[in-house]
């Protein structure tokens, strides 16, 4: 018997950044070193102005004079959160979409410009109405975290993959940890700091704007390094077929099988789900936490500076990131997502994501991440903005004799967090292909 054929070699075309991001990585056996440091960078701007003033936002509630009674403070403060989230809630599916049409690269970089207008005009609202819409802007015009997603799973190798998107979670993480650190060491600065800012200087009239420069400054650092970006989306023609050269020169064209709904597609939905649970959890417990930590002991809290809530959580957070960059590589090797995905919080966000990511064909990914970012950011949306309700009605029930005051609050966030470690069994999660 002879030696079976060798398998054909593929076809790449000229001009399409696809093909040369594909023949790339078939000659690279190595990490892509350089697309993930980009995917890092951009990540880790475009995650800073989400948590970033959560240490500062009760006592900007308190200043812009729009809660009549200190209790009312966590009720509006709750409502300014969920404004990103509402904005990027609605956005998402479009620019997931947008990403599939005419690239990763557009949509990331003016997702990171948009951080660098918003984010300052934030820091400059006098009035509740500005920072609400300011804030709701920022998350309709960052379109980021759709196509970054898809765009890490596209520069790295199959065996990669794992790699490419805990480097966003990673990011991700050190920007939603980093970032209270940046709120609560750089807001209110001629209070911190008297001897370095001046109460008639601009940072007196406007005490939250100083960590928003400092992020914005970042963010047009990244946005200049987004030109050297390399595209990842393929963009010839027959792009709904597979085009194979064999010896000879003959072309031997198959056609795929024709795409799934995203909506029909369980193992993609049951992940999304899953996933926004564990999301609505998680933002609702940075924002309970931040609020209880700055209210008077009189209401239960701990009377904590701006300061005081960044430094608790950039420790609380430093953990997590090290298991993230150490850890998790081994830890997704040895259990596979599923399994990864019951273990820590920063682990559970790479495990659904890449559940979400081999769910769907390269050319529905941007649209499959818009879906799951939407459904995400309406989650965390109404995580906010129903902590701050709860938190407000349990500031009110100090005495109350089943669960009284924020003893109520915490108990409702971990049974959030029991349904989500039930949703990922099964029956309700279902998974690609390849992990079964």
């Amino acid at each position: 018997m002879g030696e079976p054929p060798s398998p054909p070699a593929k076809v790449y075309y000229d001009g399409c950044p696809g093909c040369a991001m594909d023949s790339k990585k078939e000659s690279r056996k190595g990490v892509p070193y350089k697309e993930l440091l980009f995917v890092a960078i951009t990540t880790f701007a475009s995650a800073l102005p989400i948590t970033s003033l959560f240490p500062f936002l009760y006592f900007m509630i308190r200043d812009l004079h729009v809660a009549q009674r200190d209790e009312d403070i966590g009720f509006y403060a709750g409502f300014l959160g969920a404004s990103y989230m509402i904005g990027r809630g609605i956005a998402s599916v479009f620019w997931g979409i947008i990403a599939d049409r005419i690239g990763r690269k557009p949509v990331i970089a003016f997702s990171v410009f948009s951080v660098i207008v918003f984010n300052t005009l934030f820091g400059l609202s006098v009035k509740y109405w500005m920072a609400i819409a300011t804030r709701f802007l920022l998350g309709a015009l960052n379109g980021f975290l759709a196509p970054v997603k898809a765009y890490s799973i596209e520069v790295c190798r199959p065996e990669q993959q794992a790699l490419g998107i805990s480097i966003v979670s990673t990011a991700w993480g050190m920007g939603v940890i980093i970032g209270p650190a940046i709120g609560g060491y750089l807001a209110q600065p001629v209070k911190q700091y008297p001897h370095l800012f001046h109460e008639k200087s601009v940072f007196g009239r406007f005490p939250y704007l100083l960590p928003c420069l400092f992020i914005s400054f970042f963010a047009t650092l990244v946005f200049i390094s987004c030109a050297w970006l390399p595209e990842t989306l393929h963009k010839h023609k027959d792009l709904d077929r597979t085009v194979e050269m064999v010896e000879g020169s003959t072309v031997q064209e198959s056609t795929e099988p024709p795409k799934k709904s995203l909506l029909k597609n369980w193992p993609l939905m049951s992940s999304i789900i899953t996933y926004c649970v564990f999301s609505l959890h998680d933002t609702a417990y940075v924002e309970i936490f931040s609020l209880w930590t700055v209210s008077n002991r009189k209401y239960g809290g701990l009377s904590f500076s701006s300061k005081d809530v960044g430094q608790v959580l950039t420790v609380a957070g430093a953990s997590l990131l090290v298991y993230q960059l150490f850890a998790y590589r081994w830890v997704d090797k040895t259990f596979g997502p599923i399994q990864s995905t019951r273990i820590s919080s920063i682990t559970r966000v790479t495990g659904t994501s890449l559940l979400q990511n081999n769910a769907v064909p390269q050319e529905q990914r941007g649209a499959a991440n818009g879906v799951a970012t939407t459904a995400m950011s309406l989650s965390k949306a109404f995580a906010p903005a129903g902590a701050g309700i709860i938190f407000s009605w349990a500031q009110k029930r100090q005495h109350a004799a089943f669960f009284p005051g924020d003893q109520m609050v915490f108990l409702l966030l971990n049974l959030t967090e029991l349904i989500g470690l039930m949703l990922t069994f099964k029956p309700f999660l279902a998974v690609p292909q390849q992990y079964k």
